[in-house]
């Protein structure tokens, strides 16, 4: 785990690629994606099975870490339409109450409003503001994004590339923090990253073999 410090506040980054952040006793994450694997079985297209059951598992693993009050979800909670790993999501909300869990919308979350009802989701806008940070799904230009807040998102699904010891390229899933904007990665399985291009001064942060390593 990496602790940094963006717009004055301190902000655990979880190599299971969530955020804490320990002054509002939240958790933030981005793009699960929740019944993905369901989705493209029945397009026909091979999936492992047993996605859906990690997430929920490295979910409930930080939940257990950190005991947030709040769980804020940044967008494309569930991949696509209807599908039984709803229910599953629905009974993991159920089985913590004291856990209050918050939607900022992307732009798979498409399912009808009873449904997140039916989850115990709150959900909001697509743009929140919480202290010094505006939270939203997608990266916000800088004329949506209100003045003096850094705006912490997804969609990006951002990851970097690295060279190894034999100058083989890999890519890694990343933490990416601008200096106006800072992207998490995509929490699910099965979603595939985005490779950003680091500027002069970006900080960003690469998951590999269960550790948050700095690169720049």
């Amino acid at each position: 785990m990496e602790t940094v410090i963006i717009a004055g506040e301190k902000l655990l980054l979880h190599p299971d690629r969530a955020i804490y952040w320990p002054a509002r006793r939240m958790l933030l994450l981005a793009d699960l994606h929740l019944g993905k694997g369901a989705h493209f079985r029945r397009a026909g297209i091979a999936v492992p099975r047993g996605v859906s059951s990690v997430n929920f598992l490295r979910l409930a693993g930080l939940l257990e870490e950190f005991g947030p009050e709040r769980v804020l979800l940044l967008g494309d909670l569930f991949h696509s339409d209807h599908n039984h790993v709803w229910g599953d999501f629905c009974a993991f909300t159920a089985a913590r109450p004291a856990i209050r869990f918050e939607l900022v919308p992307g732009n798979h979350d498409v399912l009808p409003p009873h449904c997140y009802e039916e989850a115990r989701l709150v959900c909001h806008p697509e743009i929140i503001t919480e202290g010094p940070f505006s939270l939203s799904h997608h990266p916000l230009t800088e004329e949506r994004r209100p003045a003096g807040q850094y705006n912490l998102c997804g969609h990006v699904h951002p990851c970097v590339r690295l060279l190894d010891g034999s100058g083989r390229s890999m890519k890694l899933p990343s933490f990416y923090f601008g200096s106006n904007e800072g992207i998490l990665p995509a929490f699910g399985e099965f979603t595939g990253c985005a490779e950003v291009k680091v500027r002069p001064g970006d900080r960003v942060f690469v998951l590999a073999e269960d550790a948050v390593l700095a690169v720049s």
